[in-house]
C-alpha cells in the first residue's frame, strides 16, 4: 500500500484529500455519507469576526459544466463557532481547518486570533477574495499589496500553520503567490472561484441576486491547473491545489503539477462521498504505476522524462 501522507507546512494530512470551504459545510452535515475520518482534512465553511447574512435569494445558478454561486460568507461569526460547533467538529479524527474572511487587515486578525486558542484546530486558510472596504470594494487578493497587507496582519498573531488562498482573478498568480510567501505565509490554496454570471434571457435580467458570482466546477480546472504549475515555480512553499476536480484522475493532475495536496468542492453536491473514492483512486494510480508514496509525484510533471 502506498503511503498517502502528505505535509502542509508543519501541518501533516494522513492523505492529500481535504474539502474546500463552503462545499461540506463544518463536515457533520456529511456524516451520514461518508466516513468524516477516512479524509485528509476539512475545511469549514467561511467565518467572519462577525455574523453575516450573506446576499439575498437567488444565489445559486447551474451553468454548463460548472455552477455560480454568490452566498456571501452567510455565517454566524466567530464566537458562535468557538462555542458550539467547535466541541463538535474536534471529535472528528482529521485535521480541521477554518476558513477566514474579513473586510480589513484587523478583522481578518482578530478572527484568526480567537481560532488560535483552539487546540484542535491546526490551521487556517485565508480567504483573500473578499472585498477590501477600505478601497472601493477591490479584493484584498487581486493586488500584492492588499494580499501581503492581510497576511503581515493575521501573522502577527496566528502562529499556527496559515494557508492563503489566492484569487484567480488577477493579471499575475505567481506576482501574489510571492507577496504572501514573502510576509510569512505557510502555504497557498488555489484558485478561488472565478468571476462569472448568467442572465435569464426570459426575464432580461441577471440569474443572480447580485448580478455576478463565483464560477467554480469542471468547466475552471484548466485555469487553476495552469496557475498551480505557474506558483509551483514561484514559489518554495506547499501549495493546495482545487478548482473542478471531480475524480481521482483530476486530483493526481494537479499533485503531479506541483500541489502537495488538493481540495474537492463542487463535486461533493454531486456526490457526497466523492472524498474518500478520490483517495482510494490516488493510492491505486500510485500502486499502478509503483510509486511508495504520493511524494513521490508531487511537481513530477515539471520533472524531464
Amino acid at each position: 500500500m502506498a503511503d498517502l501522507h502528505t505535509h502542509i507546512g508543519a501541518l501533516e494530512l494522513k492523505n492529500p484529500v481535504m474539502t474546500a470551504s463552503g462545499t461540506f459545510g463544518y463536515g457533520l452535515e456529511f456524516a451520514d455519507f461518508v466516513d468524516l475520518d477516512q479524509i485528509g482534512g476539512i475545511i469549514v465553511k467561511g467565518t467572519t469576526l462577525e455574523p453575516r447574512q450573506g446576499n439575498a435569494y437567488p444565489r445559486m445558478a447551474e451553468t454548463a459544466q460548472g455552477m455560480l454561486n454568490c452566498v456571501g460568507l452567510q455565517n454566524k461569526g466567530v464566537d458562535y463557532f468557538c462555542e458550539h460547533i467547535y466541541p463538535e467538529v474536534r471529535k472528528i479524527n482529521t485535521a480541521v481547518l477554518v476558513n477566514v474572511s474579513g473586510n480589513s487587515p484587523e478583522t481578518y486578525a482578530e478572527c484568526a486570533r480567537r481560532i488560535a486558542e483552539l487546540e484542535d484546530i491546526p490551521a487556517i486558510e485565508l480567504n483573500i477574495s473578499c472585498p477590501n472596504v477600505r478601497q472601493g470594494g477591490m479584493a484584498f487578493g487581486v493586488t500584492c499589496e492588499g494580499a501581503a497587507s492581510v497576511v503581515k496582519a493575521v501573522r502577527a498573531v496566528y502562529p499556527k500553520t496559515l494557508i492563503v488562498k489566492l484569487s484567480p482573478n488577477v493579471t499575475s498568480i505567481a506576482d501574489i503567490a510571492r507577496a504572501v510567501e514573502a510576509e510569512g505565509a505557510d502555504a497557498v490554496s488555489l484558485i478561488n472561484t472565478l468571476m462569472g454570471m448568467a442572465i435569464d434571457a426570459e426575464r432580461r435580467r441577471p440569474v443572480l441576486s447580485i448580478g455576478t458570482g463565483g464560477l467554480s466546477g469542471p468547466a475552471v480546472k484548466p485555469v487553476a491547473l495552469r496557475m498551480v504549475w505557474q506558483v509551483y515555480d514561484a514559489v518554495k512553499i506547499p501549495i493546495v491545489g482545487l478548482g473542478g476536480i471531480m475524480n481521482a484522475t483530476d486530483a493526481v493532475e494537479f499533485l503531479l503539477a506541483g500541489a502537495s495536496a488538493i481540495e474537492i468542492g463542487t463535486a461533493n453536491f454531486i456526490d457526497p462521498a466523492v472524498t474518500v473514492k478520490v483517495v482510494r483512486g490516488i493510492e491505486e494510480y500510485l500502486t499502478r504505476h509503483d510509486f511508495s508514496s504520493v511524494r513521490d509525484i508531487i511537481g513530477l510533471a515539471h520533472v524531464e522524462h
